[in-house]
């Protein structure tokens, strides 16, 4: 049976169209997925993420133990500082990529996608060095503010200056009354909060964000809406452009992945494919037909398939269509052409530079 998140009944309330995501029944839409996009590309719109998961690390072991579970380093991430990496198997495959909230050098939390919640404390507690860990993911909700005029918005409603808090930084405060973890954090390529309360505490943080909103014209959002923006962004997705069986190096991640900080689990393999070379490699590209790519469709090359499809959809903001697929090095370079497969019809598609949508200044 599909679990739900503490705040279930408010999105039904709402008016949400309820779907099955990832073994959750969560929002994909409420009045629409373009007004919600552009609320939040334009405004601010709230999010219920409260079906990713937390893994939490502590003790005098913790730093240490994920330092060699994580593909990034940790000893580069100051108290309050949240760093994004890969998780990885032995041969380079990724297990999930994650967020580490880094609260101090014995306390670490580790944000995983909600697919990977069981997978990813198995894997982790499995390998954790002397370091006690823990799955918090049921104590948690966690909600996404996000948008231009988030800050304001947030602002009116605690008394940490948010000026204060840089991208990717973190701290402790109330938001009306509610005890929170305040981030500066997200997954639309907007300015923008992410809030983890106590998940009995989410429907109320919830309902004050969204009545705090009101001058802003806020929105609340669903799925729909947070897939397009972060595709505009080309913000990875697992399970759709990565998975156990590409690398971070495949999936243009490398930069999430320090070969130099010292051994974890899959460095030996990404040296070695580092060193070989890639055999293919995610870039984005946008079509210059009409047409639609969705995952799974094949790339082509002389009529041949050489790759896949693994996002898509016709850009919001844009008003084209773009995607993100794996083809072989040689296609791999900016300008490059090739044709995807949208239902037997062989479109033109041409590799560009991501992110595709630039924020306005």
């Amino acid at each position: 049976m599909a679990q739900r998140t503490p705040l279930y009944d408010v999105h039904v309330h709402a008016g949400a169209r309820i779907v099955e995501f990832a073994g959750w029944e969560m929002p994909v839409q409420y009045q629409g997925v373009l007004a919600e996009h552009e609320a939040v590309r334009e405004r601010v719109g709230l999010f219920d993420v409260s079906h990713m998961g937390e893994v939490v690390f502590r003790g005098p072991k913790a730093l240490e133990s994920l330092q060699r579970l994580f593909t990034n380093d940790l000893a580069r991430c100051a108290d309050g500082q949240a760093q994004y990496g890969c998780l990885c198997r032995d041969a380079g495959g990724i297990v999930d990529d994650v967020v580490v909230y880094r609260r101090s050098a014995d306390d670490l939390l580790v944000c995983v996608n909600a697919a990977n919640r069981q997978k990813d404390y198995d894997w982790l507690h499995g390998r954790a060095f002397g370091a006690e860990v823990t799955n918090e993911s049921d104590a948690w909700a966690q909600l996404a503010l996000q948008g231009p005029l988030a800050a304001g918005v947030l602002q009116r409603l605690t008394s940490v200056r948010l000026p204060s808090i840089g991208t990717y930084r973190f701290t402790n405060s109330d938001v009306a009354g509610i005890p929170c973890m305040i981030a500066r954090t997200g997954y639309t390529g907007e300015d923008g909060f992410e809030l983890f309360s106590a998940s009995e505490q989410g429907p109320k943080l919830w309902s004050v964000l969204m009545g705090a909103g009101q001058p802003e014209g806020i929105r609340p959002c669903g799925l729909g809406a947070r897939d397009s923006l972060r595709l505009e962004m080309a913000y990875r997705l697992y399970g759709s452009d990565m998975d156990d069986t590409t690398t971070p190096l495949e999936a243009g991640l490398s930069w999430v992945v320090k070969l130099d900080k010292g051994d974890f689990v899959g460095r030996q393999a990404l040296q070695k494919q580092k060193e070989a070379g890639l055999s293919k490699k995610l870039v984005g590209f946008t079509l210059t037909e009409p047409g639609i790519a969705r995952h799974g469709y094949a790339v082509l090359q002389d009529g041949k398939p050489v790759g896949n499809v693994t996002s898509g959809t016709k850009s919001p903001s844009l008003g084209i269509s773009i995607g993100l697929a794996y083809v072989p090095p040689g296609l791999a370079a900016e300008g490059s052409t090739f044709a995807v497969d949208v239902r037997g019809r062989a479109v033109a598609a041409k590799v560009v530079k991501t992110p595709f949508y630039a924020k306005k200044k």
